[in-house]
């Protein structure tokens, strides 16, 4: 740690235009010249010692100190763990999770770009996609409860089969923000996901034009054959920042957009 200009200093100022008065013997001046340079290390000894007892790392360091690597992991609950993200997936979803809390929001978070995404909207995938990310026990109640939501947003959307009018391109785009665990055990847990997402239809003469939405999804998983399985969900509005001041893209720009930008696997 280098010292700052702000730390007291210790200083011997040796005034050289004065002369001793009297003649001296050479023997006498050499002790006086040690002695004045004991003096000064001395000093420097203590000082050093003061100053390392006060900062807490060693003097001669000018790497960063401890705390300033931010905070604790406790106290930062979306930061990277350094676990190696799941690399298996099925139906293009990542499964088999860390039976561990930061394994459990990885499958949360994965799985609500999954429910969230454009394959929800036609009956087919939506299954595919449900029993993949669902308890065995929970596909039934869940596929019923999907199927009544996502259908009926569907025929508001004009589409046949999750596919757009002629002339429009249909967006449906998750992207979570964060995660939090909420309770866990080794054979669940509780996490909440909060998640932006845009969605619409793309095109010339669209009455749904694409806009964001923010919200707040909480996933009930169940350890189930060795991974992370979703066996209940709710969701609430929001938290939802105030929007910009940005100017909406064109039609053209926003279906550009969803054509040739993918998606993200997370993982903690």
């Amino acid at each position: 740690m280098s010292v700052s200009d702000d730390q007291p200093h210790t200083r011997t100022r040796l005034p050289a235009g004065e002369q001793p008065v009297g003649p001296q013997a050479p023997g006498f001046r050499r002790l006086r010249l040690l002695g004045g340079v004991f003096v000064v290390v001395f000093l420097l000894v203590v000082a050093v010692a003061v100053i390392n007892r006060t900062s807490g790392t060693p003097a001669a360091s000018t790497g960063p100190k401890s705390n300033d690597a931010g905070p604790p992991a406790s106290t930062a609950p979306t930061t990277p763990t350094g676990t190696d993200p799941v690399t298996t997936t099925s139906n293009g979803i990542g499964v088999h999770y860390p039976h561990t809390p930061e394994g459990a929001q990885s499958a949360a978070a994965n799985y609500s770009v999954a429910l969230g995404s454009s394959d929800m909207y036609a009956t087919q995938p939506r299954h595919a996609i449900v029993s993949t990310v669902a308890d065995p026990a929970a596909i039934t109640q869940l596929n019923n409860r999907f199927d009544a939501s996502y259908d009926a947003e569907a025929n508001q959307l004009g589409l046949t089969n999750g596919k757009a009018p002629a002339g429009l391109t249909f967006v449906s785009r998750t992207v979570p923000v964060g995660t939090k665990t909420d309770s866990f055990t080794a054979d669940a847990a509780t996490i909440e996901v909060w998640n932006t997402s845009v969605g619409g239809l793309a095109g010339q003469g669209s009455k749904r034009p694409i806009t964001e939405y923010w919200y707040t999804l909480t996933l009930k998983l169940n350890w189930s054959g060795g991974d992370w399985k979703v066996a209940d969900f709710s969701q609430v509005d929001g938290p939802t920042p105030i929007s910009g001041a940005q100017t909406a893209s064109s039609y053209g720009d926003m279906e550009n957009a969803v054509n040739q930008f993918g998606g993200f696997r997370y993982a903690r």
